[in-house]
């Protein structure tokens, strides 16, 4: 039965914009980051920036996998935190630690073994050695990033986002004075170039870790946790527990990213202006992404927290809620987009040839918003129900499938009948819209087979 209901938004609503806010402004202050480390690059030398290119698509590709295995201990936690076994959740907290330890000790040997990945490129020796470089010094702040990630998905799991955007906030501040210090050298350190960006990044990542443990040390907040109250050797039904829910969210992520890395290939092989224009709107979509992508985390949390509190109906109405809610918003930001494409284009300030270029391409970003807004969503509601496995395969058959697949029939009109408007740029943008409405719709069907099947075998508490 579809539960939804008007009169529950506003209680949802307000519920899950007080935890999306603070993860909002934490995601949007992490891809500045990415913006602050392109920018100071750039301005040091091209081959730097091309390094850098190089080495943060093979980072990203490893780090993102990585991390969504071990993000699964949100949801976990989240069910235990709503059933108030609280002194679980620090049990789980200790396994997903290993777990990370071991898929960091892997994650290491990639990175520093990136060779046959770099040599994909066939770019100069010079540039591939700043790569490895780069490459290499990150592998020394990886054990941070997988042990803040499970930091991140413990309070998300508890309703305490804040603290992490207060430790990601910090992080911002101290990024551009150690850019510039390790990119242009001072105080005695010569200058890096674009490896110097990786070094500031790994002391932060060090420093995120030990600042949220001493939130967590200090605080009395996380007592009935019991984190630290004992030593646990691997539990290897715990971690067999959410390897099976993380892995399949690994490879998710590893699919949305491949997409989008492929997409900007092929687009590549049109010219520099198209592949300028592509980047604009993709950039700017990846800003607009994490107003959903905030929302649906925190509609994991709220889902989560019900079914571990045996309200299979509640669950579920705080899941449409969200579903609704999220789309709406989107749809208005669509809108605005597509109403103020020429201001938004005007703030990155690209020459005339791309910037009419990337006009036609805000078409699909105002469309794009909705369906995106809908695949997320339901992608983090069954998460919370610790469903992955067929979400896995709905994004490679509709991310993969139809849209790098039918994006490249279109774009470069392997059939021979592809309308002129969605041949070239448009032809990638249509195919990956499409890509997402399909998600979305097999994904709102699947979450609403799983929560009927839910609550018939998990009969609500009665008060």
């Amino acid at each position: 039965m579809l539960h939804f209901k008007l009169s529950r938004l506003r209680e949802d609503v307000p519920a899950l914009l007080k935890l999306a806010g603070p993860l909002l402004i934490g995601q949007l202050a992490v891809i500045t980051f990415g913006v602050l480390d392109t920018a100071m690059t750039a301005r040091y030398s091209a081959d730097d920036l091309a390094a850098l290119a190089m080495a943060s698509a093979i980072f990203i590709s490893i780090y993102v996998g990585l991390t969504g295995v071990v993000s699964a201990l949100a949801p976990i936690a989240g069910q235990l935190f709503g059933a108030k076994r609280y002194s679980e959740i620090g049990e789980e907290v200790r396994q997903a630690t290993w777990l990370a330890l071991g898929l960091s000790i892997l994650g290491c040997f990639i990175l520093l073994n990136a060779d046959h990945l770099l040599a994909i490129s066939q770019i100069s020796s010079d540039i591939e050695d700043k790569a490895r470089l780069y490459l290499s010094i990150l592998a020394l702040g990886l054990p941070a990033s997988m042990g803040m990630r499970i930091l991140m998905g413990l309070h998300n799991a508890v309703s305490r986002p804040t603290v992490i955007t207060v430790v990601q906030l910090i992080g911002l501040g101290l990024k551009i004075p150690l850019n510039l210090l390790f990119i242009y050298g001072g105080l005695g350190i010569e200058g890096m170039g674009g490896p110097g960006c990786a070094v500031a990044t790994v002391i932060i990542n060090w420093s995120w870790l030990l600042m949220t443990l001493g939130f967590v040390l200090f605080d009395r907040f996380y007592l009935p946790f019991k984190i630290f109250e004992r030593f646990s050797l691997p539990d290897w039904p715990r971690i067999w527990t959410l390897l099976k829910l993380g892995t399949p969210i690994g490879f998710s992520y590893l699919i949305e990213v491949t997409s989008f890395t492929f997409m900007s290939l092929f687009i590549a092989r049109l010219g520099t202006t198209a592949l300028a224009g592509h980047q604009i709107v993709a950039n700017m979509g990846t800003v607009i992404y994490m107003v959903p992508l905030s929302l649906s985390i925190a509609t994991m949390t709220l889902v989560s927290q019900s079914i571990g509190a045996n309200k299979p109906e509640r669950a579920e109405e705080i899941g449409w809620s969200s579903v609704f809610f999220t789309t709406t918003l989107c749809i208005i930001i669509g809108i605005a987009v597509w109403v103020f494409r020429i201001q938004l284009l005007d703030l990155y300030d690209p020459p005339e040839e791309v910037k009419a270029f990337s006009i036609p391409l805000f078409l699909f970003i105002a469309f794009y918003q909705i369906f995106d807004a809908l695949q997320v969503t339901a992608a983090f509601i069954l998460r919370a129900y610790r469903i992955a496995f067929w979400p896995m395969l709905i994004y490679a058959g509709s991310l993969w499938g139809v849209g790098l697949g039918g994006g490249y029939l279109m774009g470069f009109n392997v059939l021979g009948n592809t309308p002129t408007f969605l041949q070239g740029a448009n032809g990638f943008w249509a195919g990956n819209s499409i890509s997402l409405g399909l998600a979305g719709c097999l994904l709102l069907y699947l979450f609403r087979r799983t929560a009927e099947r839910y609550e018939k075998t998990h009969p609500p508490v009665e008060l």
